[in-house]
């Protein structure tokens, strides 16, 4: 899919090995559900290492249920540094006695073969949960998988960290800050159990940018409430939800010690890359076969169009309207008339587009005379636009989602076989 631009960035080749200083691995360890027999050849488990130690934030999931990778990550992050990311798939290492075991034990086996500390190590899984997670395969696959770093591995990586998603995501761009060219480049996985407040999903994101751990995290929490908390797929939150950003400022830019130019720079850039995964994340929802973006303007506050934008993309109504390419803007309207928000439904207007072109459907919060076919025709497009205007302000916002299924349902019917 095309990735979307906002101010000055120029995207380029390389994900999480894009910036300078990144090398990355994935291999297969031979990790497998519970009762499953090994058949397929996808990689598992990943490494990404930084030439020299980064300043490092992240967010983590809301869920009261959390990953034990999740709690050690934590606690390795509380003094803003880190040098390396250790990554499996396929079990989750969640609701399990030894969870924080293994997971500290997957930080002890990478620093032992990188020359770290356990505590420059950011740990985190994805797949089942409630399953022990074995740890003789990751042991056992360890040296290969440091001996395999390379600074183009992103690809190897990536792959390593996929469960049920069906396309791989990642982006990275350049930008300038204070007179040096930085780069930024993320990966992430993420198609189902997605929804706003921390999507399944973990992403990772490196820099060559210098900026102190503080920004980064500030930058970072700000970011999340307008990329991955503005996607949803079925309503699902997850427990090992996880998205990071190390930088290791090799770029040699002055560094960024607080909100000046050149942190705007940096958070531009940040938006640019979480933006387009969240877009990813969206399209490639279980099952999915398009990618819905939902534009409200018009609000009174940000925060209102948030709320509104959400609302329509989180409607299961809707996203079935979405795959039968149905025109059905009365359910459009039900989500907003339900959103938790405060605005007057007779100043609604709706239209919906795509590259196939636009249809108003609504004014001031009634129907109007529009083509069935010719919005057919615009919902036969992979990538629709449900754009809201409330009338009320200069507030406004997007959310991404996607449509709903018959496939949804058999990918998680199954998904533990």
């Amino acid at each position: 899919m095309e990735l979307k631009k906002i101010g000055s960035v120029k995207f380029v080749k390389g994900g999480v090995c894009a910036a300078k200083g990144f090398k990355a691995n994935g291999i297969q360890c031979g990790l497998v559900h519970e009762g499953a027999s090994l058949t397929s050849k996808k990689n598992d488990l990943a490494l990404i290492v930084s030439d020299k130690e980064c300043t490092a934030a992240a967010v983590y999931t809301t869920n009261k249920v959390k990953g034990a990778p999740i709690l050690v990550t934590k606690e390795h992050l509380k003094n803003g540094t880190a040098k390396a990311v250790i990554v499996n798939s396929v079990n989750a290492n969640t609701c399990n006695p030894d969870g924080v075991e293994k997971a500290n034990k997957m930080c002890m086996l990478a620093a032992a073969e990188l020359g770290l500390v356990p505590e420059d190590i950011i740990v985190a899984s994805t797949g089942v949960i409630g399953q022990v997670l074995p740890i003789e395969p990751i042991a056992n696959g360890m040296k290969e998988l440091a001996e395999g770093l390379t600074y183009d591995g992103n690809s190897r990586a990536l792959e390593a960290i996929m469960t049920t998603d069906t396309m791989p995501k990642e982006a990275a761009v350049e930008f300038e800050m204070g007179g040096k060219l930085c780069t930024m480049g993320g990966m992430l996985k993420g198609s189902g159990m997605i929804h706003p407040n921390m999507a399944t999903t973990l992403t990772f994101i490196t820099t060559d940018a210098d900026i102190s751990a503080e920004l980064i995290q500030r930058a970072l929490s700000d970011c999340v409430k307008v990329t991955l908390n503005m996607a949803s797929v079925d309503g699902d939150t997850s427990t090992n939800d996880m998205v990071c950003v190390m930088a290791n400022g090799m770029a040699e830019n002055k560094p960024v010690v607080r909100e000046d130019k050149d942190y705007e720079a940096f958070a531009n850039a940040l938006y640019n890359i979480m933006m387009n995964l969240a877009r990813m994340m969206a399209r490639d929802g279980e099952g999915a076969t398009k990618l819905v973006e939902c534009v409200v303007n018009g609000a009174d506050s940000e925060k209102t169009a948030q709320i509104v934008a959400k609302s329509v993309i989180c409607s299961s109504l809707f996203k079935t309207a979405m795959f039968g390419e149905d025109a059905n803007w009365g359910r459009i309207l039900c989500a907003v008339g339900y959103a938790d928000a405060d605005f007057d439904i007779g100043k609604i207007d709706v239209q919906i587009a795509s590259a196939n072109g636009s249809v108003h459907v609504c004014h001031n919060g009634a129907g109007v005379e529009f083509s069935e076919e010719d919005a057919k025709k615009i919902l036969e497009h992979d990538e629709i636009q449900i754009i809201i205007s409330l009338g009320d302000g200069a507030g406004a916002a997007a959310a991404w989602g996607c449509d709903l299924t018959y496939d949804y349902v058999k990918i998680n019917g199954d998904y533990r076989s």
